[in-house]
């Protein structure tokens, strides 16, 4: 579905790191596959000001820290302050930015949840990540 909605993009690039391997998957570890693979490269890790209030909850937030710079996006209903004060204390004030965008109220879950329904998906995904998503009947109740 990455690969799908990317396409046709030359800004975006959809990597396989995370499926390819074996094993758990830990963010700083695919972080590390991607530095590796991209040497050289600066890393933005975006996030949900929502996901980046629990990092420090993550497996090796310190690492992931040193990887990537983070960027946080504003969700609907969330507060960055949370986020800020999290990675202050996770020593990287420096190292986050707050990513101003519009705030879509659009998640998986209800994507997901609209296909069950048999909703339309029009314009909350790609077009070729809705045609999948029909093809393979994936998320509906059937």
């Amino acid at each position: 579905m990455v690969r799908l909605a990317v396409e046709g993009d030359g800004l975006l690039e959809a990597s396989g790191i995370e499926v390819e391997r074996e094993g758990p998957s830990y963010t700083f570890r695919t972080l590390e596959l991607l530095r590796e693979e991209r040497a050289g490269d600066e890393v933005t890790l975006l996030m949900g000001a929502d996901v980046a209030a629990s990092l420090e909850s993550w497996k090796e937030p310190g690492r992931v820290l040193e990887l990537a710079r983070v960027g946080v996006a504003m969700r609907p209903g969330t507060d960055l302050d949370e986020a800020e004060t999290v990675l202050e204390r996770l020593g990287a004030r420096e190292r986050f930015e707050a990513v101003r965008m519009p705030e879509l109220s659009v998640s998986s879950t209800h994507v997901r949840r609209r296909v069950a329904q048999g909703r339309s998906i029009r314009y909350l995904v790609p077009d070729g990540v809705r045609d999948l998503i029909s093809e393979r009947e994936l998320y509906s109740d059937q």
